[in-house]
């Protein structure tokens, strides 16, 4: 089994900045991407940044030029920096990982964790 553990959510106001970290554990033998989901009450989640084991990322369009991912293969972390957080931006985050234990390739998901930007 593979556990994802999220820290760093918070309330923050309009502007600040945010970092997210997430760690796996377990029974890994690579991870491919990395990624951080978010979703809003009422909402569907949505994708907001991911990450190759290569280091190739992408963004949702509303967080390109704020947040920035980046990962430590060797630890097996990944990271989203949040600038200029919007109001908008408030949801839980959800960090999700493509692993493989030997044989079988799975995705996992992290707990959540809850973002508030409010002034």
């Amino acid at each position: 089994q593979v556990q994802l553990v999220e820290s760093g959510g918070g309330l923050v106001q309009p502007g600040g900045s945010l970092r997210l970290s997430c760690a796996a554990s377990g029974r890994i033998v690579s991870i491919y991407a990395m990624d951080w989901y978010r979703q809003a009450p009422g909402k569907q989640r949505e994708l907001v940044a991911a990450i190759t084991s290569g280091n190739r990322s992408n963004y949702l369009d509303s967080v390109k030029g704020r947040f920035t991912i980046s990962r430590d293969n060797a630890e097996n972390t990944v990271t989203l920096q949040m600038n200029s957080l919007r109001p908008e931006d408030t949801a839980v985050y959800y960090c999700n990982a493509d692993v493989s234990s030997g044989y079988v390739r799975t995705s996992y998901w992290g707990q959540g964790t809850q973002v508030t930007v409010s002034s």
